[in-house]
Formats: C-alpha cells, sequence, structure tokens
C-alpha cells in the first residue's frame, strides 16, 4: 500500500516471505479473468497530446478510487502519462502523508500485526494485548516510514515521481509485467523513464532504521528477507493498483 503501498507499501518487516508471497497470489488470481482480454487503445505518446485529451486524464485524475476494495490506499495512482507534469516536493510530501495517514494503512498494520505476533516473528515483543501493541506499534512505524522514504524523501533528493503510472491497455500479462515492472523502473522530474532508486534505496534505508525497533532481527539475513519482502508487497499493490478500475467496474456491474 505503497500504503501500499502501501498493500504502498507500498511496508511490514516482520512479514514472513510466506505471507508476501500470499498476497502477490491474491493479487493475481483476484486479476485472473483480465488476463486474456485486451484493453482499450494506447494513449498517445507522453508529450504529444491530442485535443481534449489533457482535460480528459485530468478528469479521470480526480475521479481516481482512493482506497482499493475501500482498504488500500490508492493516493499515489496516476491514470496516464498525457501532458506529463512533475510534482513539486511539497507534493511528494502531502501523498506521502495521505497514504501514511489513511484509515486503511492503519487497518492493514493492524492485520499484519496480529499476523507477525500469531507466528511470533519477534520473541521480544511477547504475546497478549502488551505484545500485540508493540506488534501494532512496529507495523505502524514499517508503513509510515516507507511510505515518507519511498514517496517523499528519496524522490525529493533524486529528482524521480513516486506516482504509479497505469499502462492500462494492452492484454492482461502485458499490463502484469507493466506493474511488476515499475518496481525496478519510474520517470524522473522531466518525465523520462530511469532506474527507481526510490523505490530500492528508500526500503533499504527502511529496513535500516527498522533495526532499531526490531530486536530479533539485526542480521544481514534478515535485513534481506526483509527487503526483498518489502519489494514483493509493492509489487502486488502495483499489480492491484494496475487492475482496479476493471475489477471495480466488473464488482459494479454485479451489484
Amino acid at each position: 500500500m505503497q500504503a501500499y503501498s502501501r498493500v504502498k507499501t507500498r511496508f511490514f518487516n516482520q512479514v514472513r516471505p510466506d505471507s508476501c508471497r500470499a498476497l502477490g497470489f491474491a493479487a493475481v488470481l483476484l486479476c485472473a479473468p483480465l488476463f486474456g482480454q485486451q484493453s482499450a487503445p494506447k494513449p498517445p505518446i507522453p508529450g504529444v497530446v491530442k485535443a481534449g485529451a489533457s482535460s480528459s486524464c485530468e478528469e479521470s485524475s480526480q475521479t481516481e478510487s482512493k482506497r482499493i476494495f475501500g482498504i488500500v490506499p490508492n493516493y499515489r495512482t496516476s491514470p496516464c502519462l498525457q501532458n506529463y507534469k512533475p510534482l513539486t516536493t511539497k507534493a511528494k510530501f502531502k501523498i506521502a502523508t495521505q497514504d501514511s495517514f489513511d484509515r486503511g494503512t492503519f487497518v492493514l498494520a493492524a492485520a499484519f500485526a496480529g499476523e507477525a505476533q500469531l507466528t511470533n516473528a519477534n520473541p521480544s515483543y511477547g504475546q497478549g494485548v502488551a505484545g500485540y501493541a508493540r506488534y501494532l506499534g512496529a507495523s505502524y512505524a514499517d508503513f509510515v516510514i516507507g511510505d515518507y522514504m519511498t514517496e517523499a524523501i528519496f524522490p525529493s533528493i533524486l529528482h524521480q515521481d513516486p506516482r504509479y503510472f497505469r499502462k492500462d491497455n494492452g492484454t492482461g500479462w502485458a499490463r502484469m509485467a507493466y506493474a511488476c515492472g515499475q518496481i525496478i523502473f519510474t520517470r524522473n522530474d522531466s518525465g523520462k523513464k530511469t532506474f527507481n532508486f526510490s523505490e530500492i534505496l528508500g526500503n533499504s534505508a527502511a529496513v535500516a532504521i527498522s533495526t532499531a525497533y526490531y530486536a530479533s532481527n539485526r542480521d544481514p539475513r534478515d535485513a534481506s528477507i526483509k527487503l526483498g519482502t518489502q519489494l514483493g508487497v509493492d509489487m502486488a499493490a502495483n499489480i492491484l493498483k494496475e487492475f482496479w478500475p476493471d475489477l471495480n467496474r466488473k464488482f459494479s456491474r454485479k451489484r
């Protein structure tokens, strides 16, 4: 979730790799019915805007759902790259703040805290209500630190764009590959494609900071597992962000 996001977020340093795989599998499973479908025609190349395209894109941005399934924060998703405009530093911090303090972020933190306590991910936290409170505080700290590092601090320093730009065209498989690739590639403030240093370095910094409150998980192996888990969660969140409008339409028709 970033907040997802992070589901992002997108996160939880105490989450086990099997939880990450389960989240990714759930994202793929939800989007599976769309994989064989061809989406709408490809939008114009960034910078070459047809008449009315810019206003259409702005309208889509304004109507973009801010939560996926009513829970996962979705503030940094942009529906298109038409008439690209870079974000100011203030706007980047605003996105990070929205993701960090959304009610859905707290719900997700509570869920992952429960999972971590059940698996005794950090024995030093203990069990019972007091132990759960420690897990919850750590989970929420993971969200906030991760969001600010990957969506505000590093993007501002490196002049990169923290937004997820939806592909929204082509087959479902092509769109899923594009969503996964956004962990590796992003846009800089000039709109050009570049390596996503903000995602990698931001999550690495968040993992390093987390060693201050995860006394049971401080060795290099634990750090590498946490980083891989965070990147996997962010990848799953990207898949949900890419296909959310399609899923939302399908659910709306069923209702």
